[in-house]
């Protein structure tokens, strides 16, 4: 769904058992966190400074400075706030001077200039945006740039090799389920359409491949009742222009993520079914973009949901996963293993937002969950 209602869904998460897609008996938040503490853990998650705002469905994005743009997010009374700088020489967040709109459920994109494009999202009032704004780290500023075409919030935006963004999906004004797509071209500011997907779909996810193509996979179109979720995938071809229908997953899942591996494969990692937070999954599947097809992986440690872009490649191949869960975990393609990631650190984990970190360890940021709203914490992890 839609991030309108997430604040009242939040105060109940943490008290609901979620279920295995491979239907192992459920078991609690709680109960999977103590159980994951005798596991093999890989690194550290320790309490860094407070953000100076509670934040969730927000982005963080690493500068080319070392320095950790978080922007955006709501509170808890759901209204939209602006943004802050982390700096790790101080270890501490600094507030910025406002952005040009306050806006959660957007995206934030790293261009190749080192200045961060945040794109769409929702407004004060619950409004879905078409503005976009640059945040230059030079003079700590934002600017207005060209307006999307369609206002939207909920999508996914993906930097191309070209320098170009790729905008997918999401959802317009009046609950429009959107198949469309867009790019923006830093060197004209302006948005311009692109070829469709082949269905709408929010909640869903993009991975840039080894060869420049995007991969776009599930997601859900529609509310409630009428909710369909899907578990069809999609290539986009930046020299065409167009989408490609390249397959299925092996169970439908939107609220999930998918990261990149060093081998070219991308990992695709729990969310959840239709019942939201009691259909939570603790499973994950492997793409190939040589057979273009899925594969399952092994289950990861905990179940975990709503936790797009929360997993990061690290320099030694092994995946970070910090969002959508109470702990992080790591992936290890060489053994095809999870490991839950060491410490007493308890997180909000939903709808977080996860950076890297110069010194090859990654900033965890805000989310809610487990009984929480809104929240103002953040960790470090080290590998």
């Amino acid at each position: 769904m839609a991030h309108k209602c997430l604040v009242a869904v939040a105060l109940t998460v943490g008290a609901v058992l979620s279920v295995s897609a491979n239907g192992q008996r459920p078991e609690s938040n709680g109960a999977s966190s103590r159980a994951s503490r005798s596991q093999r853990s890989n690194g550290s998650l320790v309490a860094a400074a407070t953000m100076s705002a509670a934040r969730a469905a927000h982005t963080a994005t690493a500068l080319s400075d070392g320095r950790v743009l978080v922007a955006g997010g709501f509170l808890e009374k759901g209204d939209a706030t602006g943004a802050e700088l982390y700096d790790s020489r101080t270890g501490r967040f600094s507030p910025l001077p406002p952005m040009i709109a306050n806006r959660h459920s957007h995206t934030a994109t790293r261009l190749q200039d080192g200045t961060v494009l945040i794109a769409g999202g929702y407004g004060e009032g619950t409004s879905t945006l078409a503005t976009a704004e640059v945040f230059d780290p030079a003079t700590s500023t934002f600017s207005a740039t060209g307006a999307l075409v369609t206002a939207r919030a909920g999508h996914v935006a993906v930097l191309l090799q070209n320098g170009k963004v790729l905008i997918t999906g999401g959802v317009a004004p009046g609950w429009d389920f959107l198949s469309s797509a867009e790019l923006y071209d830093p060197a004209t500011g302006r948005f311009t359409a692109t070829g469709s997907m082949t269905t709408a779909r929010e909640s869903h996810v993009a991975v840039r491949l080894a060869n420049g193509q995007v991969l776009v996979v599930g997601g859900h179109r529609g509310r409630r009742a009428d909710i369909t979720l899907h578990t069809s995938a999609e290539i986009y071809d930046p020299a065409a222009g167009a989408f490609t229908h390249v397959g299925d997953m092996r169970i439908r899942r939107h609220k999930h993520d998918a990261v990149l591996l060093a081998d070219g494969r991308v990992l695709i990692t729990g969310g959840s079914d239709e019942r939201d937070e009691r259909g939570v999954y603790d499973t994950s599947e492997l793409f190939d973009p040589a057979t273009r097809s899925f594969t399952a992986g092994p289950l990861m440690k905990l179940r975990r949901y709503k936790h797009a872009g929360s997993s990061l490649l690290l320099s030694n191949g092994v995946v970070l996963i910090a969002g959508g869960a109470p702990q992080a975990e790591t992936f290890d393609p060489r053994t095809r293993s999870f490991s839950v990631v060491s410490g007493e650190v308890t997180m909000a984990g939903q709808f977080s937002a996860v950076a890297p970190m110069t010194s090859g360890g990654a900033l965890v940021t805000g989310g809610y969950g487990h009984g929480s709203g809104p929240q103002s914490a953040a960790w470090l992890y080290r590998p």
